[in-house]
């Protein structure tokens, strides 16, 4: 009689992160949570040698909550990038979940007429991101936890889609401590509202 197989420990972490995610995402797409955007966006570290490079999607909705505008969770799909290599630089796989808070943009700038034009603005967003690869050449290990603090213009309509630059640094957290720059963009378009009827 052979023992019971355990699942690897790894597996086992990857499935609780998944699981996670997809509930969280199920709870801010129900009504009472009142999202009221999606997010997609580019996100990369920057630097030499091995880099994070990824795609982000996710939902945003409005809380005006203090200091906070905006709570967002978003899902991160990438690889390891040798920024060193000219041919055949990319490597592994990197799956991320990302929880960020973000405050009210300042106008710094208003384009074209008042009734239907745009503004750029500024914002800080604090961002959590747990983080697991495959085949990672990195010194943290996997997984591994990364949080950000960037600093964004933005540009559109606040009430309607917007583009964001985002830059800052972002800590990488694992079996050590690394510092790397951080740039995304990200674009931001308003859900449609559903409407009731007497």
């Amino acid at each position: 009689m052979s023992a019971p197989e355990v699942a690897p420990v790894r597996s086992t972490n990857v499935r609780r992160s998944i699981v996670t995610m997809l509930t969280t995402l199920v709870g801010l797409s129900t009504p009472l949570a009142g999202q009221n955007a999606v997010t997609a966006g580019l996100a990369y570290t920057v630097g030499s040698g091995w880099q994070v490079e990824g795609f982000d999607v996710g939902l945003a909705r409005a809380v005006h909550a203090g200091p906070i505008a905006a709570l967002s969770l978003t899902a991160r799909l990438g690889s390891f990038i040798n920024e060193g290599a000219i041919i055949g630089g990319a490597r592994g796989f990197v799956f991320g979940t990302s929880v960020a808070a973000r405050t009210p943009t300042s106008t710094i700038a208003q384009l074209g007429a008042d009734t239907s034009g745009g503004q750029i603005g500024l914002d800080f967003t604090l961002e959590g991101t747990g983080y697991v690869g495959s085949n990672s050449p990195l010194p943290v290990g996997s997984p591994w936890g990364g949080v950000s603090g960037l600093l964004g213009l933005r540009f559109g309509d606040p009430k309607g889609a917007r583009l964001g630059l985002l830059i800052g640094p972002t800590v990488f957290l694992g079996t050590v401590t690394d510092v790397r720059a951080f740039l995304g963009v990200r674009f931001e378009a308003p859900l449609a509202r559903r409407e009731h009827h007497p």
